[in-house]
């Protein structure tokens, strides 16, 4: 075990959780949370974020950061004083504006220093095997995972893996290169597009200095895929660690009930 901490991106917008959608089945806790787009703290029985601290907690990672907007008061006051981890540190990075994923690891790395970390999203639930091998090496790296078990085994259908990035992976297990969110510009059926990226990340001094300096993307954010992307066109080595597992994603309305269903015997000890 070399890395010992991890940020979480949790400032986001929840643009499509808030989306309204007749067909999700939520309770009243649940759809009042969803409204407000904070999709961390969905309650799963236990709010969304303590299951995926809970997995950090068991690869051996003993530093969290979450990284929030200022609008984020109840989820520092959860953490703080309502349910207060026992197995982490919990401390809060603040991303200003919700302007990308690099600008909120800039936020991070300002708080947990130069030592590398972990960055995962805050509506993914990642496999503990995956963590566990991301942290066990200081090196800037991420998971490869098998676009077919990902569909066949978690809670996101083939078509969902178009929102998300397809990674080129050399027969060395590096990463090569990233197309980020191909749309219909891939066939999702073909071996180039086998190895999807789920924004889990082992990032170094490096890729933080990358991030600092991404121009904005055509989406108007700063990027961290389009990050890794110059680090990598600057002879930054990132490893590509292949790995045939589900994610669970907790993106939409329509998600609380898999990921429910698929967490039903996971007892979150953060």
């Amino acid at each position: 075990m070399t890395i010992l901490s991890a940020a979480i991106l949790a400032r986001g917008l929840g643009t499509r959780m808030r989306r309204e959608d007749a067909t999700a089945q939520l309770d009243g806790a649940q759809s009042s949370v969803a409204d407000s787009g904070m999709k961390g703290m969905i309650p799963i029985r236990r709010p969304f974020l303590e299951y995926i601290i809970s997995a950090l907690a068991d690869t051996g990672i003993t530093d969290v950061v979450l990284v929030l907007g200022p609008e984020h008061d109840a989820v520092r006051a959860h953490f703080t004083y309502d349910a207060p981890p026992v197995r982490t540190r919990v401390r809060f990075a603040l991303q200003e504006q919700p302007i990308g994923t690099a600008n909120a690891v800039v936020a991070a790395a300002q708080v947990i220093g130069d030592a590398p970390f972990l960055v995962l999203n805050a509506d993914n639930y990642y496999p503990v095997d995956a963590l566990r091998a991301l942290a066990a090496e200081d090196t800037a790296g991420t998971i490869a995972f098998d676009r077919d078990a990902l569909v066949r085994d978690g809670n996101i259908d083939a078509e969902r893996v178009r929102s998300f990035a397809v990674l080129s992976v050399s027969e060395r297990d590096e990463l090569l290169g990233i197309i980020e969110k191909p749309g219909d510009a891939l066939d999702l059926s073909s071996p180039a597009a086998r190895w999807v990226g789920m924004n889990c990340w082992a990032i170094t001094p490096a890729i933080v200095a990358a991030c600092s300096r991404v121009p904005i993307s055509t989406r108007g954010e700063y990027e961290l895929p389009e990050a890794v992307a110059l680090a990598l066109r600057e002879g930054v080595p990132v490893r590509a660690i292949r790995l045939r597992a589900s994610v669970l994603d907790l993106s939409r309305r329509s998600d609380i009930a898999s990921v429910m269903h698929q967490l039903r015997d996971v007892d979150p000890r953060p």
